[in-house]
């Protein structure tokens, strides 16, 4: 399947896309590019749009932090770290059971043992990095109006291409604000109808964000195109179902108020739009995931050639393995990373000889995670490979870079969450029904019906959330959900910071605001508790 590519290389985009609320503009070279050049025709506009979904996969050498929007690097962190996916994912696994980092990179060991602060180095890049993307994005949408195209003489089939191209835009922009709504709740916000140059966003509450990210997707969802239409890795209607599935069974987290009949309703969308599961669960997570692709909706696109970067599947497969390991997964060994003995015990067995999602490294491995700073306890995934289903490894010679498309939205999710909201009490949806959607899933990772079921509870969905979904970026958001995260109820070795696991304080179910940014902007008010 053809990927849509964000490797073009006109260095002045970022120039013009970068307004005056960021500091740091002489930091790149002056030239006299200008939006009228990158915009004058259909190919153009497509190359800026590259440009909207490749500032969520490729990375920035070590700029320095902005303290207007941000751009996603901060002083003293690794480069990699100015991947969108892998702050994300940072976010949402590593603060939780799933996984567990050795190395003292700046701000981990806080991440970890969820004594972050405002001036946390991997907060402060993953606001940054959110913001920087829906500038991106606004500037698109500002540059794609009716009237900005005709005046530029394109018009037919072009510019009716470009309206097609803004409403992706203003997806990817509703997405990454769902973003900065799940993890920092009250995040600063700005639109394309905002002035361009200096000034202080404004701050929106989470409840207000929630009414925003629900009318964007709900006014685009009907122009987007139909599901499976588009290029590999752009937006859909289906992509805007999923978000919208997501957002709504996370509803009484973010507003108070349960939106689960309308978590049904959506997922339902997406099951009826023609995807189906593939056959094989590993071959979700290799380097040609791209290839027939039945069950990916929405997909964040790297290649080891053309988008180089330490983010993606290259951090998640480099950060798990070791020197032993590197023919499995296909890339190189940073020796860092490994699951808590909770995730691998959810299995029936750790080999995968029962459940084939069980994918994990146990040669010289102990089971839990005893000591923090050895390698050898706690078991690394291999679920993430850069190699191909034929057994060959990835496209760069060097096994330094990945091809393992990140999947944003899969199939298997929309199951899952029609499952869940069906047993919180939403309508519109069947028990039956539920049952027969998750027994798909379990078919596929027993390779027969042995280890179907009959019937269900909420207990048994976070269990099978966690292993169907396991180091994809789920546990924060799903813990939160499940009353599990900061109480005392549930633990997890290495939790509050303590080996056995502790509570910790409530509020840190949202991040804070970085200090840098409130700052620089006396718009911003600290989230409760930072």
């Amino acid at each position: 399947m053809k990927k849509i590519s964000y490797k073009y290389q006109i260095a002045a985009l970022l120039l013009f896309f970068m307004t005056s609320c960021h500091k740091e503009l002489d930091m790149f070279p002056a030239n006299t590019f200008t939006s009228e050049d990158a915009y004058k025709n259909e190919a153009g506009y497509k190359q800026v749009l590259a440009r909207v979904y490749g500032s969520m996969v490729l990375t920035s050498q070590n700029a320095p932090a902005t303290s207007g929007a941000g751009n996603g690097d901060v002083k003293g962190v690794d480069e990699g770290f100015s991947d969108f996916f892998r702050n994300y994912w940072t976010a949402q696994d590593m603060s939780t059971d799933m996984a567990k980092w050795k190395w003292a990179d700046e701000g981990l060991y806080d991440m970890q043992f969820n004594k972050w602060g405002a001036g946390n180095a991997l907060v402060e890049g993953l606001y940054g990095r959110c913001q920087l993307v829906v500038t991106y994005a606004n500037e698109f949408i500002r540059e794609s109006t009716p009237e900005k195209v005709s005046g530029r003489g394109i018009t037919g089939t072009a510019a009716a291409e470009i309206a097609k191209m803004r409403l992706e835009a203003r997806f990817v922009r509703a997405y990454q604000y769902w973003v900065l709504m799940d993890l920092f709740g009250n995040p600063g916000f700005t639109t394309d109808e905002d002035q361009i140059g200096k000034f202080n966003p404004k701050q929106i509450t989470r409840a207000e964000l929630f009414t925003y990210v629900e009318k964007e997707l709900k006014d685009i969802e009907t122009q987007l195109m139909d599901p499976r239409t588009n290029e590999y890795g752009r937006a859909d209607k289906a992509a805007a179902w999923a978000l919208l599935a997501r957002l709504y069974l996370n509803a009484e987290v973010y507003t108070g108020t349960a939106k689960y009949t309308e978590a049904i309703t959506y997922s339902k969308k997406v099951i009826d739009a023609g995807y189906s599961l593939m056959s094989n669960y590993q071959w979700l997570f290799l380097a040609d995931n791209n290839v027939g692709n039945t069950e990916a909706i929405w997909t964040l696109n790297y290649d080891g050639l053309r988008s180089q970067s330490y983010g993606g599947a290259t951090f998640l497969i480099n950060g798990t393995s070791n020197a032993n390991m590197t023919d499995i997964t296909g890339l190189g060994s940073w020796n860092a990373m490994r699951a808590t003995e909770k995730i691998p015990m959810l299995f029936p067995d750790v080999s995968g000889t029962q459940d084939k999602r069980s994918l994990w490294y146990t040669s010289g491995q102990t089971l839990e995670l005893t000591d923090y700073f050895d390698y050898s306890t706690g078991f690394p995934t291999t679920k993430f490979r850069n190699k191909t289903r034929a057994g060959a490894f990835g496209n760069d010679l060097g096994r330094t870079f990945s091809d393992v498309d990140i999947p944003v939205f899969r199939l298997a999710e929309m199951y899952l969450i029609y499952a869940e909201a069906v047993k919180r009490g939403g309508t519109g949806g069947t028990d039956a029904q539920a049952v027969t959607y998750l027994n798909l899933i379990r078919q596929r990772a027993y390779g027969n019906t042995s280890g179907n079921i009959s019937s269900y509870d909420l207990s048994f969905i976070i269990d099978e959330r966690a292993r169907e979904l396991y180091w994809e970026g789920f546990r924060r958001m799903d813990l939160i959900r499940f009353n599990r995260y900061a109480e005392g109820t549930y633990l997890w070795p290495w939790k509050g910071g303590v080996k056995n696991g502790t509570a910790f304080e409530s509020y840190r179910k949202i991040f804070p605001i970085p200090a840098n940014q409130i700052s620089a902007n006396p718009n911003l008010k600290q989230n409760p508790g930072y």
